[in-house]
C-alpha cells in the first residue's frame, strides 16, 4: 500500500491484531513504583490487574513528540502516507503532540501526508474505527478517500463505560473523593460514555454490578443501527466471565454476528481500574 495506517496503545485491541493486520501502534509508557514499563504485552492483563488490586499505583503519561518523531518520519522516508488514529484529545494532550510533530515533518516532506484527525475516541471505541477503517484499507480504498471517511464516520462509534470501583474515577479526578467514598458504600455505579468532544462524561448512576452490566446492554438501544457485517466491541478490567455475559445480553438483544472481547490495557486501565466494563459499536452518529 502507498500509505500506512498507525494507531497507539490505548485502542485495547489484542496485541496479536496489530501484526496481523499491519497496523504499526505506538506503546504509552506507563510507570509503577518509579519502574517503566511499556504498554505493549510484555506484561500480561492478569498481573497488571493484581497488582492494582494489590495496591501497586500506575501513572501514565502522554506520548511525547520524540515518540511521534520516530513512529512518523521512518515511514515518510519510505515514501509512504500515514493515517494515524490516537487517543481522543478530550482525555490526553497527545493529539497536540501529533499535530506539531506532523506539521515539523511537513516541512522536511513536502510531498507526503500524515493525516491526525481528532478521534474524539477511546479504548476499543478507537480500536473499532481503526478495525473499520482497515478493512476499507484492505479493500483498496484511497488514502485520500480513508482519511475523508474517517472524519464523515468517527462519530457513528459509540463508547458506554461502567466502573466497579469509584476510587480509580476519584483518582483520576472524574468524581470527587465524597461521591466516590458514599458510592461505593451504597453500591452505586456511574453510566459513562465518551462526548462529541471525546471527553469521558458520568451521565447517571445505577446501583448494583448486574444492573449496571445490564444497563450498557439497554443504553445500546438508542443509538444502535447493527449491520451484519458490523463488529461490536467489549472491554473489561480482567472479568472477562462479566464481559461474557455482558456479550450474551448484547447478542440476545441485537443482530450481532461478530465480537471482539479483550481486556483493558494500562493505557487506559490504570485510570478505570479492576471491574471496569465498556461496550463499544457502530450506530447512529453520536449528537452528545
Amino acid at each position: 500500500m502507498p500509505y500506512v495506517l498507525m494507531t497507539d496503545s490505548s485502542a485495547d485491541l489484542p496485541w496479536s491484531y496489530y501484526t496481523e493486520r499491519n497496523i504499526p501502534f505506538l506503546p504509552m509508557n506507563t510507570t509503577m513504583d518509579d519502574e517503566t514499563y511499556i504498554d505493549n504485552g510484555s506484561m500480561s492483563s492478569r498481573e497488571f490487574y493484581d497488582k492494582m488490586r494489590s495496591g501497586v499505583v500506575f501513572k501514565t503519561s502522554q506520548w511525547t513528540d520524540q515518540q511521534y518523531l520516530d513512529g512518523f518520519e521512518p515511514l515518510l522516508r519510505e515514501g509512504k502516507d500515514i493515517l494515524y488514529l490516537g487517543l481522543t484529545a478530550g482525555l490526553s494532550g497527545s493529539h497536540a503532540s501529533a499535530c506539531r510533530v506532523r506539521d515539523q515533518l511537513k516541512e522536511k516532506y513536502p510531498d507526503r501526508t500524515v493525516f491526525v484527525p481528532q478521534t474524539s475516541a477511546v479504548s476499543l471505541g478507537l480500536g473499532l474505527l481503526v478495525h473499520e477503517t482497515a478493512r476499507r484499507r484492505d479493500d483498496g480504498m484511497a488514502f485520500e478517500d480513508l482519511c475523508r471517511w474517517v472524519e464523515a464516520n468517527k462519530l457513528t462509534f459509540h463508547h458506554r463505560f461502567t466502573v466497579d470501583d469509584l476510587m480509580f474515577l476519584f483518582r483520576g479526578g472524574r468524581v470527587s473523593r465524597t461521591s466516590a467514598l458514599v458510592g461505593t458504600v451504597l453500591g452505586i455505579k456511574p453510566r459513562l460514555h465518551v462526548d462529541l468532544e471525546g471527553k469521558l462524561i458520568n451521565h447517571g448512576k445505577i446501583r448494583g454490578r448486574k444492573a449496571s452490566l445490564l444497563g450498557l446492554v439497554e443504553e445500546m438501544r438508542q443509538y444502535c443501527d447493527i449491520r451484519d457485517h458490523d463488529t461490536i466491541a467489549i472491554c473489561h478490567g480482567d472479568c472477562e466471565d462479566e464481559a461474557n455475559f455482558v456479550l450474551e445480553e448484547v447478542r440476545r438483544h441485537y443482530n450481532v454476528k461478530n465480537a471482539i472481547v479483550n481486556p483493558l490495557a494500562a493505557a487506559i486501565g490504570t485510570h478505570v481500574g479492576p471491574g471496569c466494563m465498556a461496550v463499544f459499536f457502530r450506530g447512529k452518529m453520536r449528537v452528545e
